[in-house]
Protein backbone atom coordinates (compact mmCIF):
# COMPACT_ATOMS: atom_id res chain seq x y z
CA UNK A 1 0.00 0.00 0.00
CA UNK A 2 1.30 3.46 -0.89
CA UNK A 3 -0.11 6.83 0.15
CA UNK A 4 0.96 10.39 -0.61
CA UNK A 5 1.39 12.56 2.46
CA UNK A 6 1.39 16.34 1.85
CA UNK A 7 2.65 17.72 5.19
CA UNK A 8 4.44 16.77 8.40
CA UNK A 9 1.16 17.09 10.33
CA UNK A 10 -0.52 14.64 7.97
CA UNK A 11 2.46 12.27 8.39
CA UNK A 12 1.84 12.33 12.14
CA UNK A 13 -1.88 11.72 11.52
CA UNK A 14 -1.13 8.74 9.28
CA UNK A 15 1.13 7.19 11.91
CA UNK A 16 -1.38 7.89 14.69
CA UNK A 17 -3.93 5.97 12.64
CA UNK A 18 -1.50 3.07 12.34
CA UNK A 19 -1.08 3.07 16.13
CA UNK A 20 -4.68 1.93 16.55
CA UNK A 21 -3.75 -1.29 14.73
CA UNK A 22 -0.52 -1.83 16.67
CA UNK A 23 -0.10 -4.20 19.57
CA UNK A 24 2.66 -5.41 21.85
CA UNK A 25 5.24 -7.37 19.90
CA UNK A 26 4.98 -5.33 16.71
CA UNK A 27 8.21 -4.50 14.90
CA UNK A 28 8.16 -1.58 12.47
CA UNK A 29 11.20 -0.87 10.28
CA UNK A 30 11.46 2.66 8.87
CA UNK A 31 13.39 3.28 5.66
CA UNK A 32 14.14 6.66 4.10
CA UNK A 33 16.83 9.20 3.40
CA UNK A 34 17.92 11.83 5.92
CA UNK A 35 15.08 14.27 6.40
CA UNK A 36 12.49 12.01 4.80
CA UNK A 37 10.18 12.10 7.83
CA UNK A 38 11.00 8.96 9.80
CA UNK A 39 11.09 10.67 13.19
CA UNK A 40 7.98 12.68 12.29
CA UNK A 41 6.27 9.35 11.61
CA UNK A 42 7.36 8.02 15.03
CA UNK A 43 6.01 11.19 16.69
CA UNK A 44 2.57 10.42 15.27
CA UNK A 45 2.82 6.78 16.23
CA UNK A 46 3.71 7.82 19.77
CA UNK A 47 0.75 10.18 19.90
CA UNK A 48 -1.55 7.40 18.74
CA UNK A 49 -0.17 5.00 21.35
CA UNK A 50 -0.70 7.53 24.15
CA UNK A 51 2.88 8.70 24.68
CA UNK A 52 2.74 12.10 26.37
CA UNK A 53 6.44 13.02 26.32
CA UNK A 54 8.10 14.51 23.27
CA UNK A 55 9.36 11.96 20.78
CA UNK A 56 12.71 13.06 19.36
CA UNK A 57 15.31 11.26 17.30
CA UNK A 58 17.45 8.92 19.41
CA UNK A 59 20.41 9.39 17.05
CA UNK A 60 23.02 9.80 19.79
CA UNK A 61 21.45 7.62 22.50
CA UNK A 62 20.49 4.97 19.90
CA UNK A 63 17.36 3.82 21.75
CA UNK A 64 14.59 5.34 23.88
CA UNK A 65 11.62 3.81 25.65
CA UNK A 66 8.53 6.02 25.68
CA UNK A 67 5.90 5.11 28.25
CA UNK A 68 2.35 5.13 26.93
CA UNK A 69 -0.50 6.13 29.22
CA UNK A 70 -2.72 3.09 29.49
CA UNK A 71 -1.33 1.49 26.36
CA UNK A 72 1.62 -0.29 24.87
CA UNK A 73 5.00 1.38 25.36
CA UNK A 74 7.02 2.53 22.36
CA UNK A 75 10.68 1.59 21.85
CA UNK A 76 12.26 3.98 19.34
CA UNK A 77 15.63 3.02 17.89
CA UNK A 78 17.89 4.87 15.49
CA UNK A 79 20.26 2.33 13.93
CA UNK A 80 21.99 4.89 11.68
CA UNK A 81 25.26 4.76 13.61
CA UNK A 82 25.19 0.98 13.96
CA UNK A 83 27.10 -0.84 11.29
CA UNK A 84 25.67 -4.33 11.57
CA UNK A 85 22.93 -6.43 13.11
CA UNK A 86 25.51 -7.59 15.65
CA UNK A 87 25.83 -4.00 16.95
CA UNK A 88 22.06 -3.82 17.31
CA UNK A 89 22.02 -7.06 19.30
CA UNK A 90 23.88 -5.23 22.07
CA UNK A 91 20.69 -3.22 22.69
CA UNK A 92 18.81 -6.38 23.75
CA UNK A 93 15.73 -5.40 21.77
CA UNK A 94 14.56 -8.99 21.93
CA UNK A 95 14.10 -8.50 25.69
CA UNK A 96 11.42 -5.81 25.21
CA UNK A 97 10.05 -6.80 21.82
CA UNK A 98 7.14 -8.89 23.12
CA UNK A 99 5.89 -6.12 25.45
CA UNK A 100 6.26 -3.00 23.29
CA UNK A 101 5.83 -1.59 19.82
CA UNK A 102 9.39 -1.37 18.52
CA UNK A 103 10.22 1.08 15.73
CA UNK A 104 13.68 1.05 14.17
CA UNK A 105 14.83 3.87 11.92
CA UNK A 106 17.60 2.82 9.53
CA UNK A 107 16.87 -0.80 10.46
CA UNK A 108 16.78 -2.34 7.00
CA UNK A 109 19.20 -5.26 6.86
CA UNK A 110 19.77 -5.07 10.63
CA UNK A 111 16.61 -6.13 12.48
CA UNK A 112 14.80 -8.62 10.28
CA UNK A 113 16.06 -11.47 12.48
CA UNK A 114 14.05 -10.09 15.42
CA UNK A 115 10.70 -11.08 13.94
CA UNK A 116 9.37 -12.68 10.77
CA UNK A 117 6.20 -10.61 11.36
CA UNK A 118 7.08 -6.98 10.81
CA UNK A 119 5.93 -3.91 8.96
CA UNK A 120 8.30 -2.03 6.69
CA UNK A 121 7.51 1.64 6.12
CA UNK A 122 9.44 3.33 3.31
CA UNK A 123 9.26 7.13 3.19
CA UNK A 124 10.42 8.82 -0.02
CA UNK A 125 10.52 12.52 -0.80
CA UNK A 126 8.77 13.88 -3.84
CA UNK A 127 10.94 14.38 -6.89
CA UNK A 128 10.10 18.09 -6.88
CA UNK A 129 12.73 20.09 -4.99
CA UNK A 130 11.26 21.87 -1.97
CA UNK A 131 8.07 19.83 -2.10
CA UNK A 132 6.86 18.52 1.27
CA UNK A 133 4.98 15.62 -0.28
CA UNK A 134 6.16 12.19 0.83
CA UNK A 135 5.36 8.81 -0.66
CA UNK A 136 4.84 6.32 2.17
CA UNK A 137 4.83 2.65 1.27
CA UNK A 138 3.75 0.00 3.76
CA UNK A 139 4.87 -3.60 3.25
CA UNK A 140 3.78 -6.35 5.61
CA UNK A 141 5.99 -9.36 6.24
CA UNK A 142 4.73 -12.58 7.82
CA UNK A 143 1.21 -13.21 9.07
CA UNK A 144 0.80 -10.12 11.29
CA UNK A 145 0.34 -7.51 8.56
CA UNK A 146 -1.81 -9.00 5.80
CA UNK A 147 -2.77 -6.89 2.81
CA UNK A 148 -6.29 -6.41 4.21
CA UNK A 149 -5.00 -4.80 7.41
CA UNK A 150 -3.00 -2.33 5.33
CA UNK A 151 -6.01 -1.64 3.10
CA UNK A 152 -8.05 -0.87 6.24
CA UNK A 153 -5.36 1.63 7.28
CA UNK A 154 -5.53 3.31 3.89
CA UNK A 155 -9.32 3.58 3.94
CA UNK A 156 -9.30 4.98 7.47
CA UNK A 157 -6.77 7.65 6.64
Amino acid sequence: MTVLVPTADRMRDLAAGLASACRAGDLIVLIGDLGAGKTTFVQGLGRGLGVSEAVTSPTFVISRVHKAAGGVDLVHVDAYRLGRAVDLDDLDLDATLADCVTVVEWGEGKVEHLSPDRLTVRIDRSDDEGDEIRRVTFTGHGHRWPAQALADLESGW
